[in-house]
């Protein structure tokens, strides 16, 4: 009997069948629009097409999570995030329940369910815009302050604990930084408009790298001592490349500055960001869970559970603090949009 090979299926053509196969039992949407089509505050630079337009029912942006859009990937890439990470809890629920204060994994599960919602909701309205971005700056200074916490917790030699001061310094610091990382993207997005200037992005990218210099700093001064052990240093060096990379695609636009209109569903630069975050995020879940798993009794020897506990309730604090901020910013936004309407 002869046999018949069949071409192997990309990503894109199986999602374009599934989708295909939804259609018929989801409500028509409209197609997307060209940037010409919305308001300023949607518009990327050099995405010309793939946008969503404002004033449509919130049930349609739910359901354009299966069109192809150009913020799809941006969505797909974090609920896929969300997947694997709890896919992963699950099988080590019993071991997190028991033994992790920090809550790491629940922290980065709703984090990047927030990063999610923010970009499929977003295009409802300029509002929603605006607000839903605020959250999602949220999102940040919870997701930053919990690497901070983790890495802290689960990766410091003794030496660097001792000579930084765990408690009393670096994690004040840390969260002091995580929501100047809030406020000044919520900042950044409210004050300035298209065609935004350079200092738009220094007043985002500047107090993020400074957070993050400050989070890794307990991985920095493990790697030159880890002799013995060989998976943890390449873990971690692969996290800081990821992480570097992510960074120069959220700062500079390309590829699709080099070509207008060629990226603008699928591999433009901040779906590129998305990605290498997204895999940055689960290979840091990876390392901390095996050093959480070989490093805790010593851990809990030196500290104790309730200091541990202590150094963890901050993160309501945090939270509080920074949703406090996106609400103080979103009052703002309402008021200068009811402003311009008049």
């Amino acid at each position: 009997m002869p046999q018949v090979s069949l071409p192997p299926l990309s990503a894109h053509s199986l999602y374009l069948s599934a989708s295909a196969k939804l259609r018929p039992l989801l409500p028509s949407l409209p197609p997307p629009v060209r940037d010409v089509d919305v308001p300023p505050l949607f518009r990327e630079p050099y995405i010309l097409s793939g946008y969503r337009p404002p004033g449509l029912p919130w049930r349609c942006y739910l359901l354009s999570l299966f069109q192809l859009h150009n913020e799809t990937l941006n969505v797909w890439s974090h609920l896929l995030a969300a997947v694997r990470r709890l896919w992963f809890w699950t099988q080590t629920s019993t071991i997190s329940f028991r033994l992790d204060p920090t809550g790491g994994g629940q922290t980065r599960f709703h984090c990047f369910l927030l990063f999610a919602a923010a970009h499929l909701l977003q295009a409802h309205s300029e509002l929603a815009h605006y607000s839903l971005f605020f959250l999602d700056y949220v999102g940040v200074a919870i997701y930053q302050y919990g690497c901070a916490l983790a890495l802290s917790v689960y990766s410091a030699e003794p030496a660097w604990t001792l000579a930084v001061g765990q408690v009393r310094v670096f994690l004040p610091a840390a969260a002091i930084l995580s929501w100047l990382s809030c406020t000044s993207c919520c900042v950044a997005k409210l004050c300035f408009r298209r065609p935004y200037p350079l200092c738009r992005k220094l007043c985002q990218v500047v107090p993020l790298g400074v957070a993050y210099l400050l989070d890794v700093s307990p991985l920095a001064h493990r790697l030159p001592r880890c002799h013995t052990r060989i998976s943890q240093p390449v873990s971690s060096l692969h996290q800081v490349a990821l992480f570097l990379l992510a960074a120069c695609f959220f700062s500079c636009p390309v590829p699709e500055r080099c070509s207008p209109g060629r990226y603008d569903v699928i591999g433009h630069a901040h779906q590129l960001f998305h990605l290498l975050l997204a895999l940055c995020t689960l290979a840091q879940q990876e390392a901390l869970f095996h050093d959480f798993l070989s490093r805790r009794p010593a851990l809990l020897r030196r500290f104790g559970e309730e200091r541990l506990l202590l150094a963890c309730a901050s993160f309501p604090c945090l939270a509080l603090c920074s949703a406090l901020t996106a609400l103080t910013m979103r009052g703002r936004a309402r008021a200068r949009l009811k402003k311009e309407q008049r």
